[in-house]
């Protein structure tokens, strides 16, 4: 077994779930899955260790997600009228069209701020491992997140 048939069996299953929470599509999630690695393995010289694999694997997922998203048809725009009031944030991503809306605002969103929203949001990770991964704290990671919320919604108001 070479070196990335091993990265593919270990991490294939991560990439997968990150995947499948972002677009709720079993079918979609594979197929981007695929491509993901299909990426990565084209990349792999790239990887320069500065994060885990297994997050370089998820950003390129991510990344070959949201291209394929913007591929489709064009969706509706988010307004703060068509957004029901009262709901959090994390609500609205589960609306589709929503949910591509504020796929593209975060996919506009400056670093750390777009990534530490995306790893606790969709990567259901708690603050204190989210601050391990960017060799930060606990309360880093939680005023980041924070700040992304709030900037998600100034984006949208």
């Amino acid at each position: 077994m070479n070196d990335f048939e091993r990265i593919y069996s270990e991490y294939y299953d991560t990439v997968f779930r990150y995947i499948l929470s972002l677009c709720r599509d079993r079918q979609l999630a594979q197929e981007v899955t695929q491509e993901a690695f299909f990426r990565a393995l084209k990349k792999i010289d790239t990887f320069r260790g500065e994060c885990k694999l297994s997050v370089w694997l998820c950003q390129i997922a991510k990344n070959t997600y949201c291209t394929m998203v913007r591929g489709q048809s064009k969706q509706t725009e988010l307004t703060p009228e068509t957004i029901p009031a009262g709901e959090d944030l994390e609500e609205r991503l589960m609306d589709g069209d929503t949910a591509l809306t504020l796929h593209r605002l975060l996919h506009r969103m400056d670093q750390p701020y777009k990534e530490v929203f995306w790893m606790r949001t969709f990567g259901e990770l708690s603050f204190r491992k989210i601050g391990a991964i960017w060799g930060k704290t606990e309360s880093w990671a939680r005023v980041t997140y924070h700040r992304a919320r709030m900037k998600l919604k100034e984006e949208i108001e």
